[in-house]
């Protein structure tokens, strides 16, 4: 099978195609580009706020069992 030759007609036609297409992708990549980076932050900030309510309750049952573990070596 050879391969077919491009028909110089329809070359300005394809070439315009193409360009509009490399343009479609370009936009594209920077619309997700851009939407990714929203959401490193969203991440960025829903983990500090999971951290400081993490970190309360951590330190909480930590001391809890600090206080429990004083009081049977007390006994």
């Amino acid at each position: 099978m050879e391969p077919k030759q491009l028909d110089p007609k329809h070359s300005a036609e394809l070439l315009k195609h193409l360009d509009k297409q490399n343009e479609f992708l370009q936009d594209s990549y920077k619309l997700m580009f851009t939407e990714l980076q929203k959401l490193q932050v969203e991440e960025e900030m829903l983990m500090r706020k999971l951290y400081e309510a993490m970190s309360p309750c951590g330190l909480a049952k930590l001391t809890s069992m600090w206080r429990m573990s004083k009081k049977e070596q007390a006994k």
